[in-house]
Formats: C-alpha cells, structure tokens, sequence
C-alpha cells in the first residue's frame, strides 16, 4: 500500500455558542497506528468529526489521502436494520441477490459495479472479529452494544480505507472481543487514528499525539513510552521549578540587602551634614552621586527580582496540574472478619445455570469478570441488595447525582446534617474548589462529575463500607481514571468492581477475582497475590 497520511494545517473551529476549540492546530498523521489522547473536553473527538468530514473548519486545512472511514462512539443505530445494513452492503446484496435469481437488469450490475466479492469480505471481517455467529439478515435489535460496534468496525474494514477513524472503539467489549479488536488494529494496513481510554489497546499503537492546551504534539513509540517522556519531563519540570524558586528568594534578599545599604549610605551622609566641617558643594556632590550610584543598584537588583519571578512563571507554567485526589476516609474502614454480605441461591433466566452466590467478608477489592451477558451487572446489585453494611453505588452513568441540582446541593444530600463548611472541604479535596461547587451537574466535564460523584458518595451519613462500580472508567479520560485510581486507594472498606480495563484492577489492588460464564455461573473465584 502507499504511504498514507492525514495533514492538519491552521485548524480553527469554534461551535456555535462561542466555545473555541481549536486556534491554529497543525498536526501530520503518518501511515501506521496513532492514539490521540487528552483530556474529556480537550476535543479529541471534534478532531476526528473534522478530519471525517461531519463538521466544517472555520479555516484552515485538512487533507489526506485515499477513502476516509470513521468509527463513531455511539453508532447511529435503528433497531429494525439488519447487519448487511450496518456493514453497509444491503444494497449490492439485494443486487446480487436478484442477479442469482435471474434478474439481469442493468441497475443490479451497477450497484455492484467491480466489487464482485464485497460478500465473501464481509463474512471474512465478521468471522475476524469473532462475529461467525452473525449472519446477514440478524437485525440489529438482537445485538448487543459491542456486538453492534464490532459489526460497524466490520463494515468500514470491508470498505478498505486508506484512513480508519476509530473513537472509544472498545466500550461496551468484553475482554475476549477486546482481543479480537486489537488484532484488527493491529492488522490495518492504513493511517489508524484511534481515541481511547483503553490501556491495552494504547499499547498497540506506533505513536501517541497528545492534544494538551489547544496543541498536538506527537510521541514516538506507544502509551508507555509516552509516559515515561512525560514523566521525565515533569520531573525536570519541578526542578526548574525549584530552582526557580531558590533563585527568587536569593534575588529577593540581595533587593532588601542592597536597600539597606542604600539607606545606610545616607545615614552617613546625614550624619556628616550634621557634623559639619564639610563644604556644602562637596557634601551636595557626595549626596547627589551618592543617590545616583544608589538608584541605579536598586534598579537592577529589582530587575533582577523582576526576571526572577519571570522564570519562575515559566518554569510553573510547564508543570501539569493533574488535579489529582487527596483524601482521607478512616471513617469507611472495616475490621477483617466484618460480615460485608451474602448472597445465596441467585437465578435469572439461564444466566447462572443451578445459581451462584457470592460472600464478601471484611475489606476485600473484588473484582468481577466475565464476557458481555454472564450476568455481572445483575450480581453485582444483587451484593447491594445483599449488604450489611453502609453502601455506595457508582454506576457507569453517575445516575446517583441530580442533574439540575449544584454540586455543592448534590453532596449535601448525601450527608444533610453536615456543616457546609466541612462538605466544601471534602470537596476540596476531591479537587472541587471556588465557583465550581456552585456548577450544576448538567454542565461538568466526564472528570468533573466523576468527581462530584465520589465526593457525593463518599461523603454520605453515615459513610459507606462497601463500593460497589459498574464499568466506572468508561468514557474516562486517563486523567480522570488516575482521579478514580486514587480515591479508591484512600477508600478502606469493601470494594466491588465490574471492569473490563485490567490495567484499572491492578490499579486498584484487587484482591479476589469472580470470573463468569453465560449459563454456568462462577467459574472462578479465587484470591490475586499482593
């Protein structure tokens, strides 16, 4: 294949309320896998909208080469479709259809045109990408989430792009169809762009463009090798910053030292007036040079002071805010042998064959496994159901928190009797400070409201021993995924975690893994060495 690419130059859009995005982005994709990271908000996926065509630039330019093809997040789905629809071939195979019939009219050659094995390809994507269960006419209504977008990923591959868009594509997969998808990456032979919090699959790209303060800049290598250039950075970042500093406070001291020098030099000068014996035109002479001399040395000391402070700006304005979690929850700790909840007997259809039970005791980090439609989400409010202690429910969607209501109210209902002066604290803590507590929720970014939602949730009278988390880092930015990573590491109760990011349960320190299988219940239960 030829070298392909996509060439962003002088990019500006702004959407219609006024909100800039971006102010003159250059950016060159090359051939080969890149993960554009940032931010929630930072416009990652009004990038990828722009480069597909969906939106129009104020000015500037976008080029590349070949066909484009782009993965949305949320596939425009309509439920009475079929699969030959979402892959985009309805067309050609009623054409095809009717030409094996007997039909030779002229407009089925022409919707097929050249491409005469657009079925046999179709059915080699869908069997890649572990689709063989699927066939044509199966109508979307009968697919699941990741089903669906696998199908759509299937579609655009049939098409062969010279450029793949790929936004948030392992959302709603589980861990065997997260396999299969990283394969098809892998195997694109293209320019692959791809956003995503997933990071495993951000360890199968060539290189990784980060979208930080309205810039692009581009890393080789894949999202571990840009982290530690990122860290290296950011530690010679605080030294800058430190030295910085040290240089302000010498600078500082030589300014107040070079005022009392100047202030002693007209202390003698007043005290030889005072003697007298000393011409007037001379002691006029030696005041007049002497408020020269001293004038111009305190001049450049407070320049000096002045670039001082400039450098430490500088120096300041490299180091990242990550605005990370520092909390405390002692009043969350539960002793070993506390009976947390127990579930017994639990059916549901043919999830669970004979049923399954699950026993939490003390403060396990357990996690919860399992192929799309094993039945973790039921089980998991079923320990809520089970629970015999204070608890939390933190879904994927944050439905706990109220919309219309502010982020200071949110909290306050969860622990009405607290003075407000602690809750602005707490959510302090959590990185909330100023006029954002008084932001209602509707407005906040992804970061935002995750942590409005553990502030919320952690903040309750009284407070909880046991958390249960349903695909928490779903449409998380990496940052926010730290956020989450850190706040569970203060929490000293029991936790639960449905999650299909490994990476997040090592993070965590999980404890004990509950793996299920679709018609078998559990099929493993065992503890995780420390």
């Amino acid at each position: 294949m030829a070298t392909t690419y996509i060439n962003v130059q002088q990019l500006r859009f702004a959407w219609p309320d006024g909100d800039r995005v971006f102010d003159g982005v250059d950016v060159v994709f090359s051939d080969g896998r890149t993960a554009l990271v940032g931010d929630n908000g930072t416009g990652k996926s009004t990038l990828m909208r722009l480069v597909a065509g969906l939106l129009k630039p104020e000015s500037g330019s976008i080029t590349a080469s070949g066909l484009i093809e782009y993965l949305p997040q949320e596939l425009p789905l309509r439920l009475g479709d079929t699969v030959a629809d979402l892959l985009g071939i309805a067309d050609k195979r009623r054409a095809l259809l009717a030409i094996e019939a007997g039909d030779a009219g002229e407009e089925h050659f022409a919707a097929i045109g050249d491409d005469w094995d657009f079925l046999d390809r179709s059915r080699v994507a869908l069997d890649e990408l572990g689709l063989d269960h699927v066939g044509f006419e199966r109508t979307v209504a009968t697919l699941s989430g990741g089903e669906s977008m696998l199908v759509g990923l299937a579609g655009r591959l049939v098409r062969r792009p010279d450029v793949l868009l790929l936004d948030e594509p392992s959302n709603n997969l589980d861990a065997s169809a997260r396999q299969r998808l990283y394969q098809a990456i892998r195997r694109f032979g293209g320019t692959l762009v791809v956003v995503s919090h997933d990071r495993a699959l951000l360890e199968h790209v060539d290189s990784v463009a980060e979208l930080y303060k309205g810039r692009i800049r581009v890393f080789d290598g894949n999202y571990s090798a840009y982290e530690a250039v990122i860290a290296a950075e950011q530690e010679a970042a605080a030294r800058a910053v430190r030295d910085a500093k040290q240089d302000l406070t010498r600078q500082r001291k030589e300014l107040v030292a070079t005022r009392i020098q100047n202030d002693k030099g007209a202390s003698a000068w007043k005290r030889e007036r005072d003697r007298g014996g000393t011409p007037k035109i001379l002691l006029n002479g030696k005041k007049n040079a002497g408020e020269v001399s001293s004038a111009k040395i305190l001049l450049a000391k407070q320049e000096d002071v002045a670039e001082a402070r400039e450098r430490l700006d500088a120096a300041e304005e490299t180091v990242r805010d990550d605005g990370g979690i520092s909390v405390d929850l002692p009043e969350t700790h539960v002793s070993t042998h506390r009976e947390i909840a127990l579930v017994e007997g639990l059916k549901a259809g043919e999830i669970y064959g004979d049923g399954v039970g699950l026993h939490l005791r003390g403060p396990e980090r357990v996690a919860l496994t399992g192929d799309n439609g094993s039945g973790k989400t039921t089980l998991l409010r079923a320990v809520a159901a089970a629970a015999r202690v204070p608890h939390g429910f933190l879904t994927q969607r944050l439905e706990l928190l109220d919309e219309d209501a502010t982020v200071l109210d949110n909290v306050r209902s969860a622990a009405p009797e607290a003075p407000q002066a602690l809750l602005r604290t707490r959510l302090a803590r959590f990185g909330m400070r100023g006029d954002a507590v008084f932001q209602k929720v509707g407005t906040l970014s992804g970061g935002q409201r995750l942590r409005a939602a553990l502030a919320t949730v952690l903040s309750s009278q009284p407070a909880p021993q046991l958390l249960l988390l349903d695909e928490p880092t779903n449409n998380l930015d990496m940052s926010s995924t730290r956020q989450l990573q850190q706040a569970l590491t203060a929490f000293q109760g029991a936790l639960v975690v449905v999650s299909h990011d490994e990476a997040f349960l090592d993070g965590i320190g999980v404890t004990r893994r509950v793996g299920l299988v679709r018609g078998e219940g559990i099929v493993e239960d065992v503890p995780v060495a420390a």
